[in-house]
């Protein structure tokens, strides 16, 4: 049986991208991204925001640690992956993250050319190649 694992979020870059390469000269960038969702309880307008790390590589990895800054608006589509490993004080690290696969930068041209010249492409996705491995209210989900 074939199953599915797919994140779509969309907000705001939480800190700036920051890139590496991998002993084999890959290259791997992650950052945080906010997702904030309004909603009204007992009359009252809330608003709560979740917090994503969000993993791109190789050539996508370079086009987001050159184009995302903090502050800017993102649309990350990718998989979620959990894993763990031992740090370097012998202590077991959980980690939970969305690996992108396709990444839509969404703030108009014109906003942040300060830091950006005349701005970023408008859409990259990793190419097949390059990819590592392989209900309207969240509320209403049975997890």
């Amino acid at each position: 049986m074939a199953g599915l694992n797919k994140i779509m979020l969309i907000g705001n870059v939480g800190t700036d991208p920051e890139m590496r390469y991998t002993p084999n000269g890959n290259a791997v960038t992650d950052f945080r991204l906010a997702v904030s969702r309004r909603y009204t309880s007992g009359g009252e307008r809330q608003e709560e925001t979740e917090w994503f790390t969000v993993v791109a590589w190789n050539q996508l990895a370079e086009q987001v640690n050159q184009y995302l800054a903090k502050g800017r608006r993102a649309y990350i589509e990718g998989r979620y992956r959990s894993r763990s490993f031992v740090g370097n004080d012998g202590q077991t690290h959980f980690v939970s993250e969305v690996v992108a696969n396709r990444v839509l930068f969404l703030d108009r041209r014109g906003e942040g050319e300060d830091n950006f010249g005349a701005g970023p492409p408008q859409q990259q996705q990793a190419p097949e190649a390059d990819r590592p491995g392989e209900v309207n209210d969240v509320e209403e989900l049975p997890w």
